[in-house]
């Protein structure tokens, strides 16, 4: 998936017990601070945050609803209401393009024509894969609002829009996670299954290609860790995930585990959320042991006893990651 990419981080810190005398290997998520592009939230009590991110799994709300409630929770200038109107607008300027007799393949066309080619239905300035950011590491860059204005994506923001603009004119879609990345499948009328890439056209594209430029294990795809259509529980923890990289990014490690919490009692085998609660454990013992003790023995017994608890969590958190094939390394090219 493309939310952020990954890499060992080798630090080791004394805090104690025999046990605890090689910290933790953890990975953690080389994304960029907020730029003052972004808008910062309030702080809210972790019981809260868990009650929002909880809601975003109503059955009610559309991943359109859940992508800009999630935005609008990490940068408080999302306006909903604005881009809400402007993907109906859209949406029915699609739907006008495919006509009203208009098959599936014919309405699939329309939606790739009308985001990727240039014409007056998107006054001559098509959605293009922003070449400058196309990891979607810069936060601001993951905003759906901001890809609409800019017309530049990436491997979140391009996946999701033409997911929910694919199902609003009546189309079968979903979200699929490859390593680093997102990609979309879609069912045909006679039931077959396709992929389609949306950072490149929409167009058609196999299993073996992702294979091939993202590598991941064998064991990961037997475990539908990639390349398995999600459900609309799964692609809404996918997409609450940027919440929860955005609290690891501001320092803020107990609200990260009160949204890990949540997403992975929902999508239980989610890899990159593991990944990112074994980063947040890892957060929390750096910050509380390793920047302010020098010493082992100036380290309170009721802190050790707490670090120790951190210490295990994270191991856990990485130990089922990888039992399910996730492996650091997962979509760096050869």
């Amino acid at each position: 998936m493309n939310f952020n990419r990954l890499q060992l981080d080798p630090h080791q810190v004394e805090v104690g017990e025999a046990k605890m005398k090689r910290f933790c290997l953890a990975v953690l998520v080389l994304c960029l601070p907020l730029t003052n592009v972004m808008g910062q939230t309030a702080d809210a009590p972790a019981a809260t945050l868990q009650e929002r991110t909880e809601a975003l799994f109503k059955p009610s709300l559309d991943l359109l609803d859940v992508k800009l409630t999630v935005d609008a929770m990490v940068d408080a200038s999302v306006r909903i209401d604005v881009v809400k109107a402007e993907i109906d607008r859209m949406a029915t300027t699609i739907a006008a393009m495919a006509g009203e007799n208009g098959d599936e393949a014919t309405r699939l066309n329309a939606l790739k024509r009308y985001l990727y080619e240039s014409g007056v239905w998107n006054q001559n300035n098509p959605f293009r894969y922003d070449l400058s950011d196309p990891l979607g590491s810069m936060p601001a860059n993951r905003l759906l609002q901001r890809y609409l204005v800019t017309r530049r994506g990436n491997c979140v923001t391009m996946p999701i829009l033409f997911v929910v603009l694919g199902q609003r004119i009546g189309l079968r879609m979903t979200l699929v996670e490859a390593p680093l990345h997102l990609f979309v499948k879609y069912t045909d009328a006679d039931g077959k299954a396709w992929n389609l890439e949306p950072t490149s056209g929409g167009g058609f594209t196999r299993d073996e290609w992702y294979r091939q430029k993202l590598p991941m294990s064998d064991k990961a795809v037997a475990n539908g860790v990639y390349l398995r259509a999600l459900s609309h529980e799964e692609s809404v923890a996918v997409i609450a995930s940027f919440l929860l990289e955005h609290e690891i990014d501001a320092g803020q490690f107990e609200n990260a585990l009160s949204v890990s919490d949540i997403l992975l009692r929902h999508y239980p085998n989610f890899a990159y959320g593991l990944v990112k609660r074994g980063s947040a454990y890892h957060g929390l013992l750096r910050r509380e042991l390793a920047t302010k003790y020098s010493r082992e023995e100036d380290i309170p017994p009721d802190l050790k006893a707490e670090a120790d608890q951190w210490y295990r969590q994270n191991a856990e958190a990485f130990a089922k990651a990888e039992a399910l094939g996730w492996r650091p390394q997962d979509g760096e090219a050869r």
